[in-house]
């Protein structure tokens, strides 16, 4: 007997997970499909450590990422875990303008420093800085893959079913809803679908029973395989808690850094280069291979810039960016089928908003921003 749900949601990242929660904890029969297990390795949402800022150039970004903390703080009163360590983070760099990102904290009423190169080494001798630098305190860092399996218990918690090992090969339109089928030849029906497939969206698509305008509407989805790389602190460089959360945007190469929690032993700084990796068709195609090219870039930065790490990586691994061009976030609808991608370069610290939009989206009871669905805002449909 082919099993039924009111919602599917495919995929059981950070994005799917929270909608799964939203959706279940609203009372909808929900029922999430899990390629391999949540948070699983070779996607984008394992680990322990993401970057959860509020310094954003767009105000837009910044009031959402208020809202988002709103609901991170009700995930951890509903789980009992604490799922972002603060750190505070530290933002310069020509290219990245603090200034201008202080005035958007200012507007925001986020708490925050500008400080001067001068002040800020003084402060973090282990930062060559080159530029003011934007200080925030509220900045830190998100427990991914623990947040992952808090949203899905909470979502199961409320009922939902997660079947794991489940890799959805079709998707086809019946007279009630929709029928999925997994490779293994298991089949579910469902009356409304979500798709969070994080880097395996590219090549599930196609397959999609949605209208052409509406594919034809949707931006290009590029994934590519990152890489990120641990360092270990000098001894001088005091504590795991003298290390803020930074990015770094000069006119040749933007970098990112965080404490690397449990990924790298609690005993070094993660460090990469933002959209530094190469780009695949989609996650299927992943290698799992650092390129030796930007290990050699990244290594040549924390030479120059971060003296307080030992420039030599102890650690190292592959991840998944999928993004669009305007690094916007997709959370579009055509007749049943949500298609959701987060754009895993940023959109972490927006999971449980995200996952709100979402719901409202796929239930009808609310909207979403209406940078978030460019093929409906192209085809005029609802």
């Amino acid at each position: 007997m082919t099993e039924s749900s009111e919602y599917v949601v495919v995929g059981a990242g950070l994005a799917g997970a929270a909608t799964a929660w939203q959706l279940a904890s609203r009372g909808h029969d929900v029922t999430i499909l899990e390629r391999t297990v949540p948070a699983s390795h070779d996607g984008s949402s394992h680990g322990s450590a993401r970057i959860f800022r509020y310094a954003y150039p767009d105000e837009f970004y910044t009031r959402a990422v208020i809202e988002s903390k709103a609901l991170w703080d009700d995930l951890d009163r509903a789980s009992g875990q604490a799922l972002i360590s603060p750190f505070g983070a530290v933002d310069y760099g020509p290219d990245r303008q603090p200034e201008v990102l202080a005035r958007v904290l200012a507007d925001a009423g986020v708490e925050h420093e500008l400080l001067s190169a001068a002040d800020a080494r003084s402060r973090w001798p282990q930062f060559s800085f080159d530029t003011p630098v934007l200080w925030h305190p509220g900045a830190g860092v998100i427990d991914a893959e623990s947040a992952v399996h808090a949203m899905a218990g909470q979502a199961v918690r409320h009922g939902a079913r997660l079947l794991t090992g489940w890799d959805v090969t079709s998707v086809t339109k019946t007279s009630g809803g929709y029928r999925l089928a997994s490779a293994g030849g298991k089949e579910i029906t469902a009356g409304n679908v979500i798709i969070s497939a994080g880097g395996w969206l590219p090549q599930l698509l196609g397959r999609l029973p949605v209208p052409a305008g509406f594919l034809a509407g949707l931006p290009e989805i590029t994934v590519r395989q990152e890489q990120a790389y641990h360092f270990r602190y000098r001894e001088f460089s005091g504590s795991v808690a003298a290390w803020p959360t930074f990015i770094h945007k000069s006119a040749d190469i933007q970098t990112y850094g965080l404490p690397g929690g449990r990924d790298a032993g609690f005993a070094g700084q993660k460090v990469a280069e933002y959209n530094g990796g190469k780009f695949i068709p989609s996650a299927a195609r992943q290698t799992g291979i650092v390129d030796p090219a930007n290990r050699g870039r990244v290594v040549d930065y924390v030479k120059k810039y971060l003296p307080g790490l030992d420039p030599e990586p102890y650690a190292e691994a592959t991840c998944l960016f999928t993004n669009t061009p305007n690094e916007d976030f997709l959370i579009d609808r055509a007749e049943g089928i949500t298609v959701l991608s987060p754009c895993s370069g940023h959109g972490a610290k927006f999971a449980p908003l995200i996952g709100q939009w979402a719901a409202d989206l796929a239930t009808g009871t609310g909207g979403v921003p209406p940078r978030f669905r460019p093929a409906t805002a192209r085809i005029g449909a609802t």
